[in-house]
């Protein structure tokens, strides 16, 4: 911040929280998938379920185009993954766009971490675990889920383009979603860019020498992903898509000196 008594302008935020439509509950999504429930609870938990999709849709209010960063929760500052996501989330940000992920630690606090230092909006859609995975301190914007369903739903529907890094199983499970997603027209295409090329390239070896030689893929369906481990080469590559399709492009910002973020204060 600026030491001269001028308050500088702070970037658009979503509009504060209002009281949450949805009680959050210890391990819903576990008593969901339960065979072994009445009907009668089952029912229960759809009416939660829609809820919690109204706290969603009335949460997410963005005034940019949204990139979702994917990663795994697991890479530690000094990671040569958490810096790239680092620096994919201040190339984002500089570009103009709001950077989205899924609010906890690792790839996600980096992507999240870097938007903040650009001083661009950082927004996080965190998942409420058993072991209480709690907020990154450098999003501008938490918010609550209780089912990954729900949660996959916001961070797709409300962005522009997936950048995928190096992860685990949730994050093979939100990229593979999303493609079969435009794969089956379900959506309509947009870009998703991989980074972190040499963990790819096993997965990569795996699609064309077996799903594609099998032809359980179309040839064209590896066109779906993107890769390279240029930050700003995945922000044009986004772009570019956008203009291609006539959708809205964000407007850049000004780079700022880098500094440290400072994280958000937490009660």
């Amino acid at each position: 911040m600026p030491k001269s008594g001028k308050k500088s302008a702070e970037p658009k935020t979503i509009s504060p929280s209002k009281p949450p439509l949805l009680e959050s509950i210890l391990n819903a999504e576990t008593l969901l998938l339960d065979q072994s429930r009445s009907r009668e609870a089952n029912l229960e938990s759809a009416v939660r379920i829609f809820l919690e999709f109204l706290h969603g849709f009335e949460s997410m209010e963005i005034d940019r185009p949204c990139v979702t960063v994917f990663g795994s929760a697991r890479f530690k500052e000094g990671h040569e993954y958490y810096e790239l996501a680092r620096q994919a989330g201040r190339a984002l940000a500089e570009a103009g766009f709001a950077v989205m992920t899924g609010g906890g630690p690792g790839v996600m606090e980096a992507a999240n971490r870097g938007a903040k230092e650009a001083g661009g909006l950082s927004i996080g859609c965190n998942i409420i675990l058993p072991h209480e995975q709690e907020p990154n301190p450098y999003v501008d914007r938490s918010i609550d889920f209780d089912h990954f369903f729900v949660r996959k739903v916001m961070l797709l529907k409300y962005s522009s383009g997936f950048i995928v890094m190096p992860g685990g199983f949730g994050t093979l499970d939100e990229v593979f979603e999303t493609m079969t997603l435009i794969q089956t027209e379900k959506i309509t295409r947009f870009p998703i860019v991989a980074m972190g090329m040499d963990f790819w390239m096993p997965l990569t070896g795996f699609v064309t020498g077996s799903l594609l030689r099998a032809k359980t893929i179309s040839d064209e369906d590896r066109e779906l992903v993107e890769a390279t481990d240029d930050p700003q080469k995945a922000v044009d590559t986004i772009i570019a898509h956008l203009k291609e399709s006539n959708l809205p492009v964000p407007t850049a910002r000004p780079k700022k000196k880098r500094k440290r973020a400072a994280p958000r204060k937490t009660k």
